[in-house]
C-alpha cells in the first residue's frame, strides 16, 4: 500500500473489507451493472472495486474523503455511487435482487402481496426542527420509516 505507481485492486477475488464482495455476491450483481462503453477513455478502475468503495463507506460510515487508499479515489466511488443513485440502478438491484431472495430462498411469489410500514429511531447529535424525541425508547434523534414486505425486505 502506498507505493507510487500502486494501482488499487480491481477484480481480485480476496476480501481484504468484510464489506468486500465475495465471488458469489459479485456473480448475483454485476450483471445488473451497465455495460463496458464502446467509446470514450476507458475505466480506470472496475466495478467490482467501485461497488466495494461504496459498501465500506455505508458500513463503516466515514466520509467519502476519508476511504482507504487501496481502494478506488473517493471522487470516482462518489461520482458512481450519485450517478446509479440518479438512473435507479439502485432501485432496480434492490428489486431484482428482493425478487430473487422472496422466490428461491422462501418459495414465495416474486411480489409481495402485503407491506408493513416499519419505523426505526437514529440517535444524532444534531438539533433543530428535524431533530425529536422518541419517548418509548428514549431516543434523541430522527424516526425514519420503511416500508417492507412480510420477509423485512425493503420495497
Amino acid at each position: 500500500m502506498g507505493e507510487v505507481g500502486q494501482t488499487c485492486r480491481m477484480t481480485k477475488s480476496e476480501q481484504i473489507y468484510p464489506t468486500d464482495l465475495n465471488d458469489t455476491q459479485w456473480s448475483k450483481i454485476r450483471p445488473y451493472l451497465p455495460a463496458e462503453a464502446a467509446t470514450g477513455r476507458p475505466r480506470e478502475h472496475g466495478w467490482r472495486a467501485i461497488l466495494n468503495g461504496i459498501f465500506y463507506l455505508l458500513q463503516s460510515g466515514c466520509s467519502w474523503r476519508m476511504l482507504p487508499s487501496d481502494l478506488p479515489p473517493w471522487q470516482t466511488v462518489y461520482h458512481y455511487f450519485r450517478l446509479w443513485r440518479k438512473e435507479g440502478l439502485w432501485e432496480r438491484l434492490n428489486q431484482a435482487l428482493r425478487s430473487k431472495v422472496r422466490r428461491k430462498r422462501h418459495k414465495k411469489k416474486s411480489q409481495a402481496s402485503a407491506a408493513i410500514v416499519d419505523s426505526q429511531s437514529v440517535k444524532t447529535s444534531e438539533g433543530g426542527l428535524e431533530c425529536g424525541f422518541d419517548a418509548g425508547k428514549k431516543v434523541t434523534g430522527r424516526k425514519r420509516h420503511l416500508v417492507v414486505d412480510t420477509l423485512g425486505l425493503l420495497l
